[in-house]
């Protein structure tokens, strides 16, 4: 097995341990979890409830110096010994080796040419830390008895990793030993840093995920000194805040799902060697999955620079207050969309998804449209072509929703405190931090997609205002057209049952404003986020009540498709 475990205890600057009263730091824990568990930040306050929650944390890691236990010599160092335990263990350990890739950090490198679809990588079980595993462990009485530890099994792993780490004798020692000491995720950061990404979409999940971390720390602190049944953990008598970031960064950077034994579910597990592999499109290398580089830079500590899957999030809502609002949401709910839900704006062509551009459509409607989207037998058939470019609801539709796109993205824009060539500047400094030139990164990110989503709505604005002028045909929906919308792309078709919708903070905007003519505009805040829909459950009551009132017939005429609606929709109130 090698060398045997050495570990070390952190002096502090003058050489002795923190000595700390017990009391003292229960003091500090408690008004930590209390401040982290009220209720959240109002609008424009999120960054200054940060700095207070940051603050208690330094003082709790101020008077923690010193306490934390870690290992001797550096990372590299353990690499053998995580290759000797892997294979002693079972693994297959033949045609690679552990090698520093530069800024890619470590991963792993053939040693010999590797087939296509060749298996070159497999870990036992035995080896891998699961949820399974902690209940088996010194952790089990506890997780019995914790709902919070039942219900998290990312916290599970991490407080499994801590008591492993503890533990001399550890079956998991080679590899807990070969992990990072520090990770490049916002939890790091130093403040100067996070302050870079004020204004973007991305700092409300950096700012949460700090908030969330600290009051699950002063949460387990709290539980591990007072719970019977937790006595015997070693975190009773060293348990750091230090110790707990650096646990849930290593389990939120290198987690995977996995079956259960039995196959029966999925679990969170942490699997040596398979966790070295890094991430890019292609072969070689594995795929993280189409993460955002938001996603990347909070989760996975870095910016991928050639993301085909960048995207910024964006909230939107049709009012309430909105008299049209019955008939909207009925629509939309057809298609499988809900009134209010956390859309993506796109870094490819088109920036708009299948189900933003039937969204817009649907908010863009007049009344007769509306009604010709939901009466008639063949009003379900109609909803297919929704999310359809080639099927326009009207050339008015159409202009409208662009130039609505067009606005809001050149108001997003205007809420940065710099211009994307101000961020080509500052990341051409030699002296510029890893985490400053990432927050930077991720910051002109989102100002191209977002001006690449302007671009876009301006030049579909111009053209469907063209088609207008010249009284170009609309082109008309057919049954026999089903077929066709069928087997367009996965992207195109509708309905889609869009099953997860994200929290957003509101963006506070005047009411007045002609640019938003009714639309809820929200940022995204959690990728995390249980889903939220803003649909009254009588939608299909008020839709029905609504048309009943109406009276006459009022099915759209399709005798001249290319014909100018002039009813314009009423001004709605903005939320």
């Amino acid at each position: 097995m090698g060398k045997k475990s050495r570990v070390k205890t952190q002096k502090s600057g003058s050489g002795a341990m923190a000595v700390v009263s017990p009391k003292e730091m229960m003091s500090l824990i408690a008004e930590l979890l209390q401040k982290c568990s009220s209720a959240a930040a109002s609008a424009g306050k999120e960054w200054e409830e940060y700095l207070q929650i940051r603050g208690l944390v330094e003082r709790i890691r101020k008077k923690q110096k010193g306490m934390s236990i870690v290992f001797e010599g550096s990372r590299e160092e353990h690499f053998p010994d995580l290759m000797s335990w892997a294979k002693e263990n079972g693994a297959s350990c033949e045609c690679f080796t552990v090698a520093n890739f530069g800024k890619e950090g470590y991963g792993l490198r053939a040693t010999r040419d590797i087939k296509a679809e060749e298996l070159f990588l497999w870990i036992p079980r035995k080896m891998l830390m699961t949820v399974e595993s902690a209940q088996n462990s010194i952790l089990g009485p506890l997780y019995s008895q914790d709902r919070i530890l039942q219900a998290m099994g990312n916290v599970t792993l991490a407080l499994h990793l801590l008591c492993e780490r503890a533990n001399p004798a550890s079956f998991w020692l080679p590899y807990i030993r070969s992990l990072p000491q520090e990770y490049d995720i916002p939890l790091y950061y130093q403040q100067e840093d996070v302050q870079l990404l004020l204004g973007t979409q991305a700092v409300q999940d950096v700012l949460s995920q700090y908030k969330n971390t600290a009051r699950q720390y002063a949460y387990f602190y709290k539980l591990v000194q007072t719970h019977p049944t937790a006595s015997k953990l070693p975190l009773k008598d060293c348990f750091t805040f230090d110790d707990y970031r650096w646990a849930v960064s290593s389990v939120m950077t290198r987690q995977n799902q996995i079956p259960t034994e039995d196959g029966s579910r999925v679990t969170l597990a942490l699997i040596p060697l398979w966790d070295m592999c890094n991430h890019t499109n292609g072969l070689i290398y594995i795929f993280y999955g189409t993460r955002s580089n938001a996603e990347f830079v909070i989760h996975n500590g870095f910016f991928f620079q050639d993301n085909a899957h960048d995207r910024v999030k964006i909230k939107l809502g049709v009012s309430k207050s909105e008299r049209l609002y019955a008939m909207k949401a009925e629509v939309l709910a057809r298609a499988g969309i809900p009134a209010s839900y956390v859309f993506a704006l796109h870094c490819n062509e088109p920036p708009i998804s299948a189900q933003l551009l039937a969204f817009l459509r649907v908010f863009c409607m007049t009344e007769d449209e509306l009604k010709y989207y939901l009466l008639g037998e063949r009003a379900i058939n109609k909803i297919f072509t929704l999310g359809n470019s080639e099927f326009p609801v009207s050339w008015e539709n159409e202009i409208k929703l662009w130039t609505f796109l067009e606005t809001r993205a050149a108001l997003l824009l205007k809420t940065y405190k710099t211009t994307s060539e101000e961020d080509r500047s500052m990341l051409e400094k030699p002296d510029l931090s890893l985490h400053s030139r990432m927050a930077i990164q991720l910051r002109l990110a989102e100002k191209q997609i977002l001006e690449k989503a302007l671009a876009c709505g301006r030049a579909k604005r111009l053209y469907f205002q063209k088609n207008l002028e010249e009284g170009a045909s609309l082109p008309c929906y057919e049954e026999s057209d089903i077929a066709l919308l069928e087997n367009t792309e996965a992207d195109a078709k509708l309905p889609v049952i869009l099953r997860k919708v994200e929290e957003g903070q509101e963006i506070q905007v005047d009411e007045d404003s002609p640019l938003l003519n009714g639309m809820k505009v929200v940022y995204g805040t959690n990728a995390e986020a249980n889903g939220e829909r803003d649909q009254d459950d009588n939608v299909s009551t008020d839709v029905n009540s609504a048309l009943a009132s109406m009276g006459g017939s009022s099915q759209r005429e399709e005798a001249n498709p290319s014909a100018s609606r002039t009813e314009d929709e009423p001004k709605e109130n903005t939320v």
